[in-house]
């Protein structure tokens, strides 16, 4: 493992170490001073119990904490070039180092209040005015042991760590101010980054302090409202310290997940312990979301092969100072003798040597030497997020004093223009203070009126290998337009190690279009299963939650994934059946007028007159209608043929089996009356039977007119019945209209067969009675069978079922009346003569009727 450079451990300097606990802070003199509490390095025992520990302490320098203290110095001497701001005072400097433990913080604020290395409480030996303000450091826990101290003696304080709700309570800190902008919508923009990229199942590392329950809050509300789920939260002590670790069983979830992307919100100093875990034991394959004001690219230790190579970091966004840069590059021993830190960095990274054990003198050092020129990374050039808010920190105490400074001339005529007043007389100037600062951003420290932040979205690189960059690649800004919030050039962005294409962070798969997610009992709402979605009900996009129904216009296809316009359609006459249906009705019309014209060329015969010629004409004539009525329930629909089409079917039928009954009830009345009286005889020769046909049609009549009047037929359409087409059919209005019809029809036949069976026995020659009955029997039997059949079938199957019923029953009386007289009349022409008649004729004497 490398060491990070920003952790540079020194442990002897022989002859000439320096102690730098002994050595007063570095400072610079002004008319008024600015204080500030960085954590630039640390002692520590390898052993405790070592009496000679006290003079052998290692020290640790953190190169990232000292480039914040070089942006202090910056600052300062960037406002005192600057003639609008103080321009008759100099700001002097005081800057102060606090180890890592609140002993060390509390002794070092005491001696900034004291003035002296012997604190004592509420006494000072200063004989220089004391400093404005004091800046305070990253830790929101450090900030609030010093602010608990300072607030009794109401001294301001400015800190420039992460803005903290906590640390806003004016109660309790009445004279600390945050400079750092608020992040509340830092939920929001990490849950929009998991959107971006369809991560719907993170784990989460935080550490479990005041803010912990707030952010998961915050978290858990986002995801909740994006459909992002939580795979494992695992809640970091707050004093977990960096050995602990060793404690591999402590934390398993973030091994064992099965999510590729864990967010490690806010890397602070209690994180420091598991960070280390994971880059000691590598978890590749994961995606790291990392929010912090801390560097990872230096402050973390690093393999050649990076864990965290390929993670997205949230930082607060900031502008560009654009002499910082140069500032750096040209900070060296010559020019600031007092920086001992600086003087031990040249020491031992440019071959310098102490001249005496001030820590000040040097010689023998590599010329042109630079911060610039430290090896690796170790001390970035440009401002950090921190650099930024302390550079702000400072820039809002000289507006506070400047402020001041022109309410005393107002008030005070013969001032010089130098600021003269105690450090609580601040407080009223920086709580209300607004101002620009050399980036020309408006900066304000009142909480309530704070800005949100804006955030820079890097990319951590390992590349050349061991040497991390963060690459910007994107930016949040809360306060754009929605759905505009999120910049991001996915191009740019280096994935994790494992990972050769956009990674993959969710419990189940996308359910396709097509499928709809079914939950899976007991597991969270990013856990389900794919379910097909029921007929006619489409998914068109991934992971919908719900089948949406096609319209009735509408059908869903094949991967129901889209709903698609249905055709019109109706029985017409291209179909296949609808042609097979049209040639066969003119076929049978065709054929049933051949079999009038037989009748009508040998209407001489015996055959012919024996069966009343006139019924037998109108009988066919009515049955070539009926063949051709079909031809009306094929075509397009509209209002006139539905009507015709039950209409028309209706008065034909009744005419046909009126027809039957009157040639049935004259075949009756023929031969079964042995001696009939005058009555009988009257209503034989005046053909009073044929009268049935006008009543029974005249009562169908009824019947229809009813059916007009109260529910017509009309063109309707069948939207159901044939997948992906809209049927065009004629609705019958009245279903019991309809079935009345029918009834009246078949009561009708069953009244012809009744009195056909009765003549069964009649002679041979003369008994049409027997193929009534069959017909009768036929015409019965279709109509019974179309009831369930045709209330079982639907769109054209219905129309065809119908039309093949008439043709049917049609064909039934056809065949069973005419066609045996046919046969005899063109193939057994010896039977249709006189004599052959006679000898067959004789019946209860001998009375033969002809018609």
């Amino acid at each position: 493992m490398e060491e990070s450079l920003t952790l540079v451990t020194l442990h002897s300097f022989g002859a000439f170490q320096c102690n730098l606990k002994s050595l007063s802070p570095l400072h610079s003199d002004g008319n008024v001073t600015i204080a500030a509490l960085f954590s630039l390095f640390n002692y520590y025992c390898m052993n405790m119990y070592d009496s000679r520990c006290e003079d052998e302490k290692p020290i640790e320098f953190k190169l990232r904490s000292y480039q914040v203290s070089l942006a202090f110095i910056f600052a300062i001497e960037e406002i005192n070039r600057n003639t609008h701001i103080l321009p008759n005072t100099s700001l002097g400097f005081e800057l102060y180092n606090a180890i890592d433990s609140h002993l060390n913080i509390l002794e070092e604020t005491l001696l900034f209040l004291t003035g002296m290395r012997i604190n004592i409480p509420n006494y000072t030996c200063r004989r220089e005015k004391k400093a404005a303000a004091l800046l305070t450091g990253t830790a929101w826990e450090t900030s609030i042991q010093i602010g608990r101290l300072l607030n009794l003696y109401k001294y301001p304080q400015i800190t420039f760590g992460r803005f903290d709700t906590i640390l806003s309570d004016r109660g309790q800190f009445s004279s600390l101010y945050q400079t750092a902008p608020r992040d509340i919508f830092l939920s929001h923009g990490i849950v929009i980054l998991m959107v971006h990229f369809s991560w719907t199942w993170v784990g989460l590392v935080l550490i479990d302090d005041h803010n912990a329950a707030e952010i998961l809050s915050n978290l858990r509300g986002e995801m909740d409202k994006n459909r992002v789920c939580v795979a494992f939260v695992e809640m970091i002590p707050f004093n977990w310290i960096t050995s602990d670790f060793k404690s591999r069983t402590r934390h398993p979830q973030i091994l064992k997940s099965s999510a590729n992307v864990v967010i490690i919100y806010d890397v602070t100093k209690s994180l420091y312990g598991i960070i280390i875990y994971i880059t000691i034991h590598p978890i590749t394959w994961k995606v790291w979301i990392i929010k912090s004001q801390r560097d990872v690219t230096t402050d973390i230790p690093y393999f050649i092969f990076d864990p965290f190579h390929g993670s997205l970091i949230f930082g607060q966004h900031h502008a560009e100072i654009s002499n910082f840069r140069k500032f750096i590059q040209t900070y060296n021993p010559s020019k600031y003798p007092g920086d001992h830190i600086l003087a031990l960095l040249w020491n031992t990274y440019f071959n310098c040597s102490f001249s005496g054990p001030d820590c000040k003198s040097l010689i023998d050092c590599l010329p042109n030497a630079s911060l610039e020129m430290l090896p690796g990374n170790a001390l970035e050039m440009d401002m950090s997020e921190e650099s930024y808010n302390v550079y702000n920190s400072v820039y809002a105490v000289a507006h506070s004093l400047h402020e001041m400074n022109v309410k005393q001339v107002e008030t005070h005529h013969h001032s010089n223009g130098e600021v003269n007043t105690y450090p609580w007389e601040l407080h009223s100037y920086l709580k209300n203070i607004y101002f620009k600062n050399g980036a020309e951003k408006l900066m304000l420290l009142d909480s309530q009126r704070k800005l949100d932040a804006e955030y820079d979205i890097f990319n951590l690189w390992n590349f050349p290998d061991g040497l991390r960059q963060k690459i910007k690649v994107g930016t949040f800004s809360p306060n754009a337009p929605q759905g505009q919030e999120l910049f991001l050039s996915d191009h740019m962005i280096q994935w994790a190690i494992g990972f050769t294409e956009l990674p993959r962070s969710v419990c189940s798969e996308s359910c396709v279009p097509g499928f709809r997610k079914s939950p899976q009992e007991g597991k969270a709402a990013c856990c389900y299963d794919c379910t097909h979605c029921p007929d006619n009900e489409i998914s068109n996009e991934t992971d919908m939650d719900h089948c949406v129904r096609c319209p009735e216009s509408h059908y869903a296809n094949t991967e129901q994934s889209e709903c698609l316009q249905k055709a019109v359609t109706f029985l017409s006459y291209e179909d296949t059946l609808g042609m097979t249906l049209t040639y066969l009705a003119l076929g049978l019309s065709a054929l049933t007028a051949g079999v009038l014209g037989v009748f009508v060329k040998y209407h001489h015969t015996p055959i012919v007159k024996a069966n009343n010629q006139a019924l037998t004409y109108i009988l066919l004539i009515t049955l070539i209608f009926c063949f051709l009525c079909p031809l009306l329930f094929i075509g397009h629909p509209n209002t006139a043929t539905c009507i015709l089409q039950q209409y028309t079917f209706a008065v034909l039928f009744t005419v046909v089996l009126s027809t039957v009954l009157a040639k049935t009830v004259t075949v009756v009345l023929a031969f079964k009356i042995t001696f009939p009286d005058r009555l009988m005889r009257w209503i034989m020769i005046s053909r009073a039977p044929n009268l049935i046909i006008p009543v029974c049609t005249l009562i169908q009549l009824v019947l229809c007119g009813v059916w007009l009047s109260t529910a017509p037929p009309y063109v309707d359409s069948d939207a159901c019945s044939e997948h992906g087409h809209i049927i065009i059919i004629c609705n019958k209005g009245s279903t019991i209209a309809f079935h009345s019809v029918l009834a009246y029809l078949c009561s009708m036949a069953l009244g012809s067969y009744t009195l056909a069976y009765l003549s069964r026995n009649l002679p041979d020659t003369f008994n049409e009675a027997k193929f009534i009955t069959f017909s009768m029997l036929v015409f019965f039997s279709v109509w019974v069978t179309f009831l369930p059949v045709y209330h079982s079938t639907k769109g054209k199957l219905m129309v065809a079922m119908e039309v093949f019923s008439i043709l049917a029953s049609s064909a039934g009386l056809l065949g069973c009346i005419f066609l045996p007289k046919c046969h005899i009349i063109l193939f057994r022409p010896h039977r249709n003569v006189l004599h052959h008649v006679r000898n067959k004729g004789h019946f209860k004497g001998n009375i033969n009727f002809t018609a």
